[in-house]
């Protein structure tokens, strides 16, 4: 018995330092969980099943020589096993492939089979399968005594690592908050108090190259307002470990590497929280025609600026609401004669999602401007 309790407290200590180390994704922690579990028995496959909504029970996490298959496998609600599980009670299988209580359509792969609930203070929050091959001799009583110890201990571990993701996420949210209302408080009162020193200027007689400056300047600072109350909503809303980067960041991307062609960073601004208004459609397509249009004034334009406005309050000529991309630039303007087939690309994309593209003349008549929309 030494031998197994050793082994037993080796896989408690792994799991129970992965799961805690602060550089351990949570993703991982069920992987672990089987990977542990299986060495610790000497088990053909270690397989960690969690509650669906229907009140069955998921493969989610594989630990196996040949995995495929395995995950996404249910234990339905009705199967045998599933009410002394989550009841907290383990089920001990001499053989899989005939015992009639294994309905999963996994069974027939495997021989001897014990499936042990994780629970930790009274709460199942999954169970732990750990089957043997066909042929294979069945689980000793000292086996199913440190897999059952084991499967405790894990899942309390699996607590314990859930509650200090939620501590730091916490954590998260406060210096999101914090950073949020110094933003609201400060810099926006600032830019303010800024804009309103320079429109009492103007009133001032002052050159024209003077007056035209402080004008300018005051839309800048508009813009940047509305930059900063973009960044504002994007802080105060809850962050995702898993969620890929947000169309805001997509188009910084893109205008950064288009920065390298034009020989100058084109000018940015967010009109409303674009992360969160825009569906990933027509965010996927809106990125495509960015580039695109991007890549056009790289290649014909001969611009000296390039402005990208992206607006997720557009209405849509229908009253729907939608995105616009505005791209406009001072080159030379687009040709009445001569390929379009970029520009006709841009128009189907749009169609496509019950939007529109249209081009034309940019500010003061000079170089082009692209408008891109489409449906939220």
């Amino acid at each position: 018995m030494a031998e197994p309790l050793a082994r037993l407290l080796d896989a408690v200590g792994s799991v129970t330092s992965a799961l805690l180390a602060d550089e351990q994704p949570g993703d991982d922690a069920l992987d672990v969980v089987a990977e542990q579990a299986r060495a610790l028995v000497g088990a053909d496959a270690g397989l960690v099943l969690l509650p669906t909504v229907e009140g069955g029970l998921e493969v989610v996490a594989v630990s196996a020589e040949q995995p495929a298959g395995l995950v996404g496998t249910v234990l339905e609600a009705d199967s045998p096993p599933v009410a002394p599980l989550m009841a907290g009670e383990p089920v001990f299988v001499e053989d899989a492939a005939s015992d009639d209580r294994m309905t999963m359509a996994i069974a027939p792969r495997f021989g001897a089979c014990m499936i042990l609930p994780l629970q930790s203070s009274g709460h199942v929050m999954g169970a732990l399968a750990l089957p043997r091959a066909h042929g294979v001799p069945g689980f000793t009583e000292d086996e199913r005594f440190v897999a059952t110890q084991f499967a405790a201990q894990a899942a309390l571990a699996l607590l314990l690592a859930g509650a200090q993701r939620d501590r730091n996420r916490l954590a998260v949210y406060e210096e999101r908050d914090r950073i949020a209302r110094d933003l609201h408080d400060l810099v926006i009162q600032r830019l303010f108090a800024t804009g309103l020193m320079l429109q009492g200027a103007r009133r001032k007689a002052l050159p024209p190259d003077a007056e035209e400056g402080i004008a300018h300047a005051v839309e800048e600072l508009d813009a940047t307002i509305q930059e900063v109350r973009t960044a504002i909503f994007a802080l105060q809303q809850e962050p995702r470990d898993d969620a890929p980067a947000g169309l805001r960041a997509q188009v910084l991307r893109e205008t950064g590497s288009a920065a390298r062609g034009l020989g100058f960073p084109p000018s940015v601004r967010f009109v409303g929280p674009v992360d969160h208004r825009v569906g990933a459609l027509s965010a996927r397509n809106l990125v495509a025609a960015l580039r695109e249009a991007l890549s056009n004034v790289q290649r014909h334009a001969g611009a000296t600026w390039v402005e990208v406005v992206l607006d997720a309050t557009a209405v849509l000529s229908d009253g729907r609401e939608g995105v616009r991309l505005i791209v406009s630039d001072d080159g030379v303007g687009i040709p009445e004669t001569g390929r379009r087939s970029g520009l006709r690309n841009l128009a189907r994309r749009a169609e496509s999602l019950g939007g529109e593209s249209i081009f034309g003349p940019g500010p003061d008549g000079k170089g082009t401007t692209l408008a891109w929309e489409a449906p939220l």
